[in-house]
């Protein structure tokens, strides 16, 4: 037994980008785990599809999704969430919105490119003296020889 639901909000990314409803996939599934009674009954999970390629995003966004690493994001470019945490329809419903949230947003994080930098003369110094120090003390270790 899945349901289907259809809904007229909005997943806000950021100011100027919006995820229209129509666009994310919401089938409700029975949830494993704990449950009680209503168990075997209620279909409280929730299974969250939604297509990058197919979406209104910004090319940027569908770019950078489609090339992240994430075992949400299938090879075809689809988001898949299952949403279980909760025994409430509601708070998976809301708990899969906002993980698809923040999917797309450690996506859009971009690295800081690392500057190659060199280590300081007076570092090199150092290492050299602290290198022949510890030389000269296994040095002084050794048979000595008459």
């Amino acid at each position: 037994m899945k349901d289907f639901e259809t809904s007229t909000s909005i997943l806000r990314i950021s100011n100027q980008v919006v995820i229209p409803d129509h666009e994310i996939e919401l089938n409700f599934i029975r949830a494993q785990g704990s449950g009680g009674q209503n168990v075997n009954k209620v279909s409280t999970a929730v299974h969250l599809r939604f297509d990058i390629r197919g979406s209104s995003l910004p090319a940027i966004y569908k770019e950078r999704l489609v090339q992240h690493k994430d075992h949400h994001i299938s090879a075809e470019g689809i988001i898949i969430i299952k949403a279980q945490r909760f025994r409430t329809q509601e708070k998976n419903r809301e708990d899969a919105r906002q993980r698809l949230l923040e999917i797309i947003q450690k996506a859009m994080v971009t690295r800081k490119k690392r500057k190659p930098t060199k280590p300081t003369r007076g570092s090199q110094r150092r290492r050299m003296e602290k290198k022949s120090k510890q030389g000269k003390q296994k040095a002084l270790r050794r048979k000595v020889d008459y």
